[in-house]
């Protein structure tokens, strides 16, 4: 069981971060134009989500091991480093912290100058339709990424599934954007342990065994983490370019 804890902690927190986005958009669909609408168009976002998932996921286990571990741990590795990036500027603070309540204020803005149809409110459809296929892409793409790579597939869904049931059983009780999820720290941590699955599978990919084998993971992470941190403490005290 506790094998499976890196897997499963990578993709509840990376499906978590996602959900959360998708869901304040989808709560200020509710407010604004309707919950009919807006819960129909998550609905056929996430059966569209679940036919491509039906169609392509189980491809992933026809190829071999180390194509698999190379192929999905470079793109990891990108997706992760991206993350990273961003998470470190914004610890360092050359980047505003992401406000999810400022996202559900302009979207909530934007959809109330929006017109009306007369039967169907497409607007609103469209609109959770749009951010429940878009953030739900991700998840896809990561729970496939780590599951494939160590061919540990419940473990990377019951992640992303645990972080889903989460994020809909707090949006049903607080209907509000989920404002106290600390969504900053999350990505932080989402970067570092993306960007560790990333190296960690490339490296096995091109037949080359981590000293200590999977207990070179755990140890992956916290370098990467304590390089994250030292890195956004260093470009939190340089100067302003101006002031050079």
């Amino acid at each position: 069981m506790l094998s499976h804890l890196p897997t499963f902690s990578a993709a509840f927190l990376a499906s978590l971060v996602e959900f959360v986005e998708a869901l304040t958009v989808i709560l200020a669909v509710g407010a604004t134009r309707g919950w009919r609408s807006a819960l129909e168009g998550a609905a056929a976002g996430l059966a569209a989500l679940l036919i491509l998932l039906a169609l392509f996921g189980r491809s992933l286990a026809l190829l071999p091991l180390a194509w698999v571990q190379l192929g999905v741990g470079a793109l990891l590795l990108l997706f992760g480093l991206r993350w990273l990036k961003k998470a470190v500027k914004r610890a360092a603070g050359l980047i505003p912290l992401h406000d999810e309540a400022a996202l559900y204020a302009a979207e909530t803005g934007r959809l109330a100058v929006e017109p009306r149809a007369s039967r169907r409110d497409w607007v609103a459809c469209g609109t959770a339709f749009k951010i429940v296929m878009l953030e739900g892409i991700e998840v896809v793409f990561i729970v496939l990424a780590i599951g494939a790579a160590g061919r540990e597939w419940l473990a990377a869904g019951s992640g992303a599934a645990v972080a889903l049931l989460a994020v809909i059983a707090l949006g049903l009780l607080l209907h509000r954007p989920l404002t106290r999820v600390p969504e900053n720290s999350l990505k932080f941590a989402v970067g570092v342990l993306l960007t560790a699955f990333g190296l960690f599978w490339s490296v096995e990919g091109l037949g080359v065994e981590w000293p200590g084998g999977d207990w070179a993971l755990p140890a992956l992470v916290l370098a990467i983490l304590a390089a994250a941190l030292t890195a956004a403490r260093m470009l939190a005290h340089q100067p302003p370019p101006s002031a050079r």
